[in-house]
């Protein structure tokens, strides 16, 4: 059923190029929605009639709010936007990152989803009706790591704006969620579980993760995502969320 919904819709995912958003893409694109895919290389489906695949930098504030009016102009309305671009380095303690490290970390995980937001609201704001927004957070948000203090700060940060954004829009038609998908077998895990634990002392939960393959698939994520955006019957209160595990 959902799809149906979905179907002949848009959405706009950044970081599409691999891992999460380049499965999302695949699966969206399966589900007969057009897409708009950006990242800093070339995301996972080439351009056609029914996708705008474009490379740039989320931080790049021109080239994202360009890029969501080539959007508009290729498929009209565009009903959800994802913001999924992110990094996990640096991981380290905080007394060995080094500033630029931090700054860069902040500047794609946080302003990258602020700019992709601002272009989002700007843009239902501009043709009425409604829209969805999903953030892409983690477990990170609300849990510390030792060794992921830019990760842990950035993902609450992506928390505490998506809920001032639904309460500054709630009146437009625009709802927004952060949503944590759990744990994919990503390539980023693969660099989790290779780090040294004196740089990530609970790098061991994530190696039993894989042993006991306790992730959820990323054809599970974009089936719950793409419900939280289109099916009227699993809309969700909440603003901040968690998907639930897959496998039990």
């Amino acid at each position: 059923m959902t799809t149906e919904l979905a179907a002949g819709k848009t959405a706009v995912i950044t970081g599409a190029s691999r891992g999460l958003g380049a499965a999302l893409a695949e699966s969206f694109a399966a589900a007969g929605l057009r897409l708009g895919l950006c990242s800093r290389s070339q995301p996972v489906l080439p351009d056609s009639d029914a996708v705008l695949a474009e490379c740039l930098d989320v931080c790049d504030e021109k080239r994202v709010d360009a890029f969501a009016e080539r959007c508009a102009e290729r498929f009209g309305t565009i009903d959800l936007w994802i913001n999924n671009a992110g990094v996990l380095e640096p991981v380290s303690p905080l007394r060995d990152v080094a500033v630029e490290d931090f700054r860069r970390h902040v500047d794609v995980n946080l302003t990258g989803v602020f700019l992709g937001t601002r272009a989002f609201v700007r843009h239902v704001r501009a043709r009425g009706g409604e829209g969805v927004l999903i953030n892409i957070s983690s477990g990170a948000a609300w849990n510390p790591y030792a060794g992921w203090s830019a990760y842990c700060a950035a993902k609450s940060g992506v928390d505490r704006l998506t809920e001032c954004v639904q309460a500054e829009e709630a009146g437009t038609g625009l709802r927004c969620h952060a949503v944590a998908p759990g744990v994919i077998d990503t390539d980023m895990q693969r660099f989790i579980r290779e780090l040294p634990d004196e740089r990530f002392p609970d790098v061991e939960r994530f190696r039993e993760m894989k042993r006991d393959d306790t992730f959820n698939t990323p054809g599970f994520v974009a089936r719950e995502l793409l419900a939280i955006a289109f099916d009227p019957a699993a809309r969700p209160e909440e603003v901040v969320l968690r998907l639930p595990a897959e496998k039990g």
